[in-house]
């Protein structure tokens, strides 16, 4: 394992495996030179991945196990031309990616965490009408999706819950997805939308898709939610386009530099709210991921189908 992940993962590998933990080697490389020669799986996240470094110190290496959908931290291409299997895991974490993007939507439309602390600091018993508070509905209001994939799919179904309007972009159309909108372009869904939410797998063609004209595009009453991966976004032109009274707010689970978060955003507070990288955070979702870990390893070893193949 690279890194502590989830205490009930670590403890299901080790009724399975000899689990070595890179975290507590005092010299990391050292300890790699020690077990290269045994070392055949390595477990590791969507925040880690599997550094080039680290591939190229495992000699004997045969799969990457994921605790994450993203897969932006490891070198899919690499693995295939070493042979070296990857899984991830994915659908066990939709709901609860989906269901945060709505939660954080409506977190920023009806300011909740700046009305949570104005009853807590006894503001309310002081004034009866706070214009700080003056809140924005978010049913039928026009809902944009970059990226349709399966976390995509699941925000369109809650937001139509809400009686919203929805749009989407994709590299290409969805035929299952008819009822919907399709824009070609980021900048034309993002100036029909009300709220744009980021949905999509981080790749080289979808860094800082979310740009200074995408961001205008969508205005200084418009509302930014990206429960995809930080680098989705330019992070420099978000802030400065709040701070500026471009965009009317933003709800965000993931950043350019975790757990590094720009102080402006921070400072924020009435028009951003913010999360630590929690989409899939909920005790059901972490076990089923770290079940798919254990259970994409056990078929490798087993000389059966990964159930989770990514390669």
């Amino acid at each position: 394992m690279t890194k502590p992940i989830y205490s009930y993962l670590q403890a299901e590998l080790e009724k399975r495996f000899k689990v070595l933990k890179l975290w507590e080697a005092q010299d990391g490389s050292r300890f790699l030179e020690d077990h290269n020669q045994i070392i055949r799986a390595v477990v590791s996240d969507g925040g880690t991945g599997l550094s080039p470094e680290l591939m190229a110190a495992l000699p004997k290496l045969e799969i990457v196990s994921s605790f994450s959908v993203g897969m932006d931290k490891i070198d899919l291409g690499k693995c295939k031309e070493k042979g070296i299997r990857v899984s991830n895991t994915p659908d066990v974490l939709t709901d609860d990616v989906a269901d945060l993007a709505i939660g954080l939507t409506l977190a920023v439309l009806r300011k909740l965490p700046a009305s949570d602390r104005y009853v807590r600091s006894g503001m309310w018993k002081k004034a009866l009408y706070c214009e700080m508070l003056l809140y924005f509905q978010f049913s039928g209001k026009s809902v944009g999706i970059v990226g349709l994939g399966r976390i995509g799919q699941a925000i369109a179904t809650r937001a139509e819950g809400f009686g919203c309007k929805i749009s989407y972009h994709s590299r290409t159309p969805k035929p299952e997805s008819s009822n919907y909108t399709y824009y070609p372009s980021v900048v034309d869904l993002a100036a029909h939308s009300d709220i744009l939410v980021v949905a999509c797998a981080l790749t080289n063609e979808t860094r800082h898709i979310i740009n200074r004209e995408v961001i205008d595009a969508l205005g200084p009453r418009g509302v930014l939610v990206n429960i995809a991966r930080g680098a989705t976004v330019d992070e420099p032109e978000l802030v400065s386009a709040l701070v500026e009274g471009r965009l009317g707010g933003a709800g965000l689970d993931v950043f350019e530099n975790e757990p590094n978060v720009p102080e402006q955003l921070i400072e924020l507070d009435e028009k951003v709210v913010l999360a630590p990288h929690a989409g899939s955070g909920t005790e059901e979702t972490r076990k089923g991921m770290a079940d798919l870990v254990v259970g994409n390893l056990v078929a490798h070893f087993e000389g059966k189908e990964l159930l989770t193949p990514v390669v």
